[in-house]
């Protein structure tokens, strides 16, 4: 039988709108969770019922060392400034097999970013400089 070992999580590409990038130290892909609504009519027995409520969608975060590229803020500045007919995008996170194929892809709708973290600079160290932006968007699904 074919051994089918599972991939590995450090070759992958983000996609905004056709544009892919890579370079990203970190990208966490978010979960998905219904809470439970629970629900009971008074002649049934004592146990509840439980219906799933809203489906929320978890936040995909960003980490990359910095560079001259403003792209990834600017995109955040048009949040700003209140232009959201052009901030919502649709995204999809890539993840690589050893080959460097396509091997699992997920996909969010309508992400904007929410939140720009500037690196943490210290004259001390000699870390790499890392910025972080954390995208919200309205729904997710992997397709492959």
């Amino acid at each position: 039988m074919a051994r089918n070992d599972p991939y590995r999580n450090f070759r992958f590409l983000l996609e905004i709108d056709g544009i892919v990038q890579a370079g990203f130290s970190e990208c966490t892909i978010p979960d998905t969770t219904n809470e439970p609504i629970e629900y009971r009519e008074g002649n049934e027995e004592t146990t509840v019922r439980k219906l799933p409520g809203l489906t929320k969608y978890g936040n995909i975060t960003l980490k990359w060392g910095i560079t001259d590229s403003m792209e990834l803020f600017n995109w955040r500045k048009q949040v700003i400034q209140g232009k959201m007919g052009d901030a919502r995008r649709n995204i999809a996170i890539i993840l690589h097999d050893e080959e460097g194929n396509p091997a699992a892809r997920w996909e969010f709708r309508e992400a904007w970013p929410s939140k720009y973290d500037a690196p943490d600079l210290n004259a001390k160290g000699n870390d790499v400089a890392i910025e972080t932006l954390d995208i919200v968007h309205e729904g997710m699904e992997r397709t492959q």
